[in-house]
């Protein structure tokens, strides 16, 4: 449907003043960038704070579909900035018709993120976008053809990438100190909970659930199915494991940069106390060129491993090391370590994760969580979901992107979404 139109016709609209039509500014780079904020929930909120905090960057307007969510977000963003004159919608589409907001940030739920990325570009908008960065393969690969199409700047809201202890983790591993790392563990404990069986109901007046789903199917209305537990839903997510999946595999991407995979294999069991379909647990082997990787839903045995709910492992012909977000444990000549002296500082640091995207709005210059390396990153995520559901082992070419042999597997690629909703190529 072209957007333009269909909010000149659409029946709902914004919350507070209509569309503006405002003439095109050239930004400097001195200038401040005037950022939107679409999904309000409690990442949502955060982008508000963070891109509020930076002096380089102003709140210009808020949006959500549920109207309580969006007014509770403007009186936050008034108590913390007075003077905020930021608009507030429940259409995404009124804000890029907005030709004097430079950037939108994407807290949305996860069957949304691509689209509303992809909308962006095409509307000459820059996206800080929520992880997952995707629902599908075939989502991802759309967006990186729409980013490269209008030259557009995306950074995947990996915000412990810029993290101190990630760059010291990658600089290690990259120094050979460990010699040549052969495997990789990597673990989120926990999983889907079924959620039980409550019946539908009608969505609250305040919430604009069809447009919700969005291009998902179509499902009644019950609050599990949205705000909070919503990725518990295969229509949506993918459970903990796909909300949890980069913010691990980030740092063995980050550090090793694997390539060739070649193998897919996923175990693992839906939830039986409820509606939800997503893994109630997931273990997955991955085979890439020269590397193993294995996800679990409980640590590996490895020096720290007992007290961290999620982690990496990685195991080299010398030595391991093994982190999580803020803490590492080398073992290295049978000796347990949390830092090596002699490894020197070879990776730029980070001047803090919102601040690399608004750098990179003005530079042009892409940021350090960009979207060909997010891509990279959340392929292997998409396949594991897809042999879990398929209940088998899956080959892959890698260079093409597609399945071997397998009809079934490449179809859960993507899917059809729900009209009047379509993918852009």
């Amino acid at each position: 449907m072209n957007r333009r139109k269909f909010i000149t016709t659409s029946a709902f609209g914004a919350v507070g003043l209509p569309l503006l039509s405002i003439s095109p500014q050239n930004v400097a780079p001195a200038d401040r960038i005037r950022v939107a904020v679409i999904g309000l929930g409690s990442q949502g909120r955060s982008h508000m704070n963070w891109f509020n905090n930076l002096p380089d960057a102003e709140i210009v307007a808020l949006c959500d579909l549920d109207k309580i969510r969006l007014q509770e977000a403007q009186k936050r963003l008034q108590s913390m900035t007075p003077d905020s004159r930021a608009e507030i919608y429940t259409d995404f589409r009124h804000i890029l018709d907005r030709k004097d907001i430079d950037a939108i940030t994407c807290a949305t739920p996860d069957h949304w993120h691509a689209l509303i990325a992809i909308m962006a570009f095409q509307a000459g908008k820059d996206v800080y976008g929520e992880k997952p960065l995707t629902y599908s393969l075939a989502e991802g690969q759309a967006m990186l053809k729409n980013l490269e199409k209008y030259n557009r700047i995306f950074q995947l809201g990996t915000q412990i990438h810029a993290g101190e202890n990630y760059h010291r983790v990658a600089e290690i591993i990259q120094s050979g100190k460990l010699g040549k790392i052969h495997t990789v563990r990597l673990w989120k404990t926990g999983g889907s909970p079924g959620l039980g069986f409550p019946p539908s109901q009608t969505p609250p007046d305040t919430l604009d659930w069809n447009t919700w789903l969005g291009p998902a199917p179509y499902e009644e209305y019950t609050p599990v199915r949205c705000h909070g537990t919503y990725r518990h839903f295969l229509d949506y997510s993918g459970g903990v494991f796909a909300d949890f999946w980069c913010h691990i595999a980030d740092i063995m991407f980050m550090s090793i940069h694997p390539k060739g995979l070649y193998s897919i294999e996923s175990r693992g069991e839906r939830p039986n106390d409820g509606i939800a379909d997503a893994p109630a647990w997931i273990e997955s082997d991955f085979k890439f060129e020269n590397l193993n990787v294995y996800w679990t839903t409980v640590p590996p045995e490895a020096p720290g491993s007992d007290k961290m709910h999620i982690g990496a492992h990685f195991e080299g012909t010398t030595g391991t090391i093994t982190c999580d977000y803020t803490t590492r444990f080398i073992k290295l000549n049978n000796e347990i370590l949390t830092d090596l002296p002699e490894v020197p500082i070879t990776l730029p640091r980070s001047p803090g994760h919102q601040q690399n995207f608004i750098d990179s709005v003005k530079s042009r210059k892409h940021p350090e969580s960009n979207l060909p390396y997010a891509r990279e990153m959340t392929i292997p995520m998409h396949l594991a979901i897809i042999s879990f559901r398929l209940k088998r082992k899956l080959k892959w070419d890698s260079m093409n992107e597609k399945f071997i042999g397998d009809e079934a597997a490449d179809y859960l690629l993507s899917r059809t979404f729900r009209k009047p909703w379509s993918l852009p190529s």
